[in-house]
């Protein structure tokens, strides 16, 4: 992108074309989907794994609807995502606002510039949410380790698999256990060949 405040704006306008829901009703849908799957799975570090998973569904998903938008309000993500800079402000300013509507932040660039951090100020996901306190008797139930919105890190390797993009995403900072903001770390693992990723497949 030539400049943050373009895909600021980028953001602002595909996100005015979408669809809206309430807010609180989607906070609480992704809430019951949170417990049902807490419920299922008793280990936290499985439901992590299945968040992930959901949102990797999402991800590979959200890519045409995205590339299509933008292609139709003359944004052409192919010629503006030259590098992965480029291609995490994309992410960060304009996929975060037009799916969710909320601004995200892009920084810590690794010294290789193959790793960086998308900041989250305000996570629609979190709203209404306390999460118990840790209890290291407990085991497997033990929700501290539960990652509550690590269907974003699903949904961003997903979305970055269709472009051939193979990434690892772990949420390193969460609000709901204490930290003044949401980090979601980011590492390119390869560039993929073209055409699908390899994990894509109608699930």
């Amino acid at each position: 992108m030539s400049s943050k405040s373009q895909a600021s704006q980028a953001g602002q306008a595909l996100w005015s074309k979408m669809p809206k829901a309430n807010a609180e009703l989607f906070a609480l849908t992704y809430g019951s989907l949170v417990t049902e799957l807490v419920r299922d799975y008793e280990d936290p570090i499985e439901v992590n794994a299945q968040l992930d998973r959901i949102g990797h569904s999402i991800g590979v998903r959200c890519v045409d609807e995205f590339l299509s938008k933008a292609d139709v309000a003359g944004m052409g993500m192919a010629t503006q995502c030259q590098n992965l800079r480029d291609t995490a402000e994309v992410v960060a300013k304009i996929g975060f606002k037009m799916f969710l509507g909320i601004q995200a932040e892009v920084g810590g660039f690794s010294q290789d510039q193959r790793s960086f951090s998308i900041y989250l100020h305000d996570n629609p996901l979190s709203t209404f949410v306390e999460l118990p306190p840790g209890d290291e008797s407990s085991g497997g139930d033990d929700l501290s380790r539960l990652k509550y919105s690590n269907l974003y890190c699903g949904v961003i390797r997903g979305a970055l698999e269709q472009v051939n993009l193979k990434v690892e995403c772990n949420i390193v900072r969460d609000t709901l256990k204490g930290d003044e903001m949401n980090e979601i770390r980011v590492e390119l693992k390869e560039v993929l060949a073209d055409g699908a990723g390899d994990d894509y497949k109608e699930e």
